[in-house]
């Protein structure tokens, strides 16, 4: 059990933690504190206040100036909700959705946002039991907040929309019935409380950030892998070298790589080669620029998850509602472009090696095959992880600088950081595969090195490896290599 608390701040690796462990949540009685005592505060002021508050009741956007009756406060709640949730194209992943879930709870922790206990609760149900809403990747402008998807994120709580409940899509509807569970009738202000904030782009960044992680460490194995097979030179990662240019990350690049090749006989023999390209050479300066890009990103997405973004901003203590603008996405924009920069320069480096690898030079035979001409061998992944790089490069343009005005010009700038989020994804998922690919043609490279040996480790892994995918001795159908070397580099224990 986990307890979700005010005071204790949430790294970024329990956050991790907790959602791969599958631990429930709890709140704190802090946090319990909090939100009763929000609520109770909003409900006394708009008895007593005459006027208006903004989505309290009032209209929304551009609709700010409309007062709503006390009589239909809930069913303006009810509508914001159905008539935000027209998210389109494909389904956020689950393993989204469910970090989306914990984020959006934690927001109401602090006793800021004035939902309802019962409200709370439910929402803390979902995540308990893995109810998982069905969400849609389009719709959010990064501004006002994620208001498309988070709507569907809040569809259930209305018996409304589509959920995953043991691995199986279902109506809400049908599981309430099930469940003997009733549909929340939500109070003032509190379909605008689910709606506002940045919990679709803070979910995107973390699990990017989370596989960022062990990205950064294959990236560097493969590598290691890559220069051992190559016959490269391991005097480029030495302390010196890094000494007099100390990017926190160049440093630990270099060692790391040392670290993996440490005992190699292949390491250890003299080199006829006097320089390595750059793809071997540089791969501390450009594997650690990336590992001081995810270090600068997860600084800034740990105080979006530690941050209230929803609006208004309920303030008991100063006897105070303020309308502002926390639920703009403008530093998750700007950060999510970056990474997406950081992650593809790995995957741009990568597919130099690969080329590097079947280019027929330092004694390896053209394509990695001992007959090339009737064996095209190894030469069409590399197409294929060229393919994927061009594509990371067309995706990391910048969704930041972009903004489109709505609401009647009322939202008159918004951050795109939900494009910007979704788009980060798409190239970490695009790098895993040009990294499985330099593994398996570095891997098949390694064989032909024999009866030298790298490292007691890399020997290991790919030892671990050809249990399954075995050395290419001619030409098979290569999906099937590169589908089973993508598994394995994903669940590969890098700790």
């Amino acid at each position: 059990m986990f307890l979700l608390d005010p005071g204790k701040y949430f790294t970024l690796e329990e956050l991790e933690r907790v959602v791969r462990s599958g631990e429930s949540l709890a709140f704190s009685p802090a946090a319990l504190k909090n939100i009763k005592n929000c609520r109770a505060y909003l409900d006394k002021k708009i008895a007593s206040q005459k006027e208006p508050v903004y989505g309290v009741n009032t209209g929304f956007g551009s609709l700010c100036n409309v007062v709503i009756p006390a009589k239909d406060l809930q069913q303006l709640q009810e509508n914001l909700v159905k008539s935000h949730a027209c998210g389109m194209g494909e389904e956020v992943p689950r393993d989204v959705v469910k970090i989306m879930l914990l984020l959006k709870i934690r927001n109401f922790i602090y006793g800021k946002s004035a939902v309802s206990i019962e409200t709370a609760e439910r929402m803390l149900f979902f995540y308990n039991n893995d109810i998982l809403p069905v969400i849609y990747q389009q719709g959010s402008l990064g501004a006002s907040g994620d208001l498309a998807p988070l709507a569907h994120l809040t569809l259930p709580l209305l018996g409304l929309g589509e959920v995953y409940h043991e691995g199986k899509k279902t109506n809400t509807s049908d599981l309430y019935k099930k469940l003997k569970l009733k549909p929340v009738a939500l109070q003032s202000k509190e379909g605008l409380a689910l709606l506002n904030g940045t919990q679709f782009m803070s979910a995107y960044a973390a699990w990017c950030l989370m596989r960022s992680n062990h990205m950064n460490k294959l990236a560097d194995l493969t590598g290691a892998l890559a220069l051992d097979a190559f016959l490269g030179r391991t005097d480029p990662f030495s302390d010196g070298i890094q000494n007099v240019r100390p990017h926190k990350g160049q440093i630990e690049t270099a060692k790391a790589v040392k670290g993996f090749l440490k005992g190699s006989k292949i390491a250890a023999k003299k080199k006829e080669a006097v320089q390595d390209p750059y793809s071997f050479r540089c791969i501390p300066q450009v594997h650690g620029a990336t590992k001081d890009v995810v270090r600068h990103v997860a600084s800034v997405i740990e105080t979006e998850i530690n941050s209230v973004t929803d609006n208004p901003t309920v303030f008991p203590e100063t006897d105070e509602i303020i309308s502002g603008g926390n639920f703009h996405g403008q530093p998750l924009a700007l950060a999510m472009d970056y990474l997406a920069m950081g992650i593809a320069e790995l995957g741009s480096i990568s597919e130099r090696r690969t080329y590097q690898l079947i280019s027929g030079t330092r004694k390896l035979p053209p394509f990695l095959v001992a007959k090339p001409g009737i064996n095209s061998g190894f030469m069409i992944p590399q197409y294929t992880a060229a393919s994927i790089v061009s594509q990371n490069k067309q995706l990391c343009s910048p969704a930041s600088v972009d903004s489109i005005v709505s609401s009647n010009g009322q939202e008159d700038h918004v951050s795109m950081g939900a494009n910007a989020a979704t788009k980060c994804y798409k190239v970490v998922e695009n790098t895993y595969k040009v990294l499985a690919i330099e593994f398996m043609n570095a891997a098949q490279a390694l064989e032909f090195r024999r009866p030298l040996t790298s490292s007691p480790m890399i020997e290991k892994t790919v030892k671990e490896f050809r249990k399954k995918v075995a050395f290419i001795e001619q030409d098979k159908v290569m999906f099937t290599e590169i589908d089973n070397t993508l598994k394995f580099v994903k669940t590969l224990d890098l700790k």
